[in-house]
């Protein structure tokens, strides 16, 4: 793959990744577990350190590829996995939250940056869908911003904490 073109990616995936880490340093402690909105089946799902975790879980899965032999790093565990929709207890910290962020920044740029053609259009074998590392990728990307910006607006609504844009990552 072209290096100009995994620039490109990692600018993009590392901009994303600045402003979710934006929402969770800006988390003020009284928002920290505070809904964003009603959930009828488990409120814990609509918590803000929920959604953060949730987020950076799933930047981890993804960005290995397959469920397989997947395992996040301590402390945190593979109940985002479970069909009951089972929340971590206690709630993890800004600081866990803060770090796994770090952790993902790492696998996402090392990622992208060994990038190859064979491994952009291979097969990822999900148990609920297959689809190409390249396409991972990017619905990865989207996932990480859509949830920045839910956490960002959230922020801005209750305590009028104004997002940052990120055009690029400065990394």
């Amino acid at each position: 793959m072209d290096t100009t073109a995994k620039e490109i990616l990692w600018r993009q995936f590392g901009g994303a990744l600045d402003m979710f880490t934006n929402a969770v340093l800006n988390c003020p402690e009284d928002l920290w577990l505070a809904r964003l909105w009603e959930e009828d089946y488990n409120p814990a799902l609509a918590e803000f350190w929920y959604i953060g975790y949730h987020t950076l879980f799933w930047l981890d899965l993804y960005l290995s590829g397959t469920v397989e032999g997947f395992t996040p790093p301590a402390p945190f565990s593979l109940e985002e996995l479970d069909p009951k929709g089972i929340v971590p207890s206690p709630p993890y910290t800004k600081e866990q939250l803060l770090a796994y962020i770090e952790h993902g920044r790492r696998k996402c740029q090392t990622i992208t940056m060994q990038l190859t053609d064979e491994q952009i259009i291979r097969e990822c074998h999900f148990p609920w869908e297959t689809v190409s590392y390249g396409e991972v990728l990017l619905h990865n990307m989207r996932h990480v911003q859509e949830h920045g910006a839910q956490l960002n607006m959230f922020l801005g609504q209750q305590k009028g904490i104004k997002a940052r844009w990120v055009a690029k990552t400065k990394e």
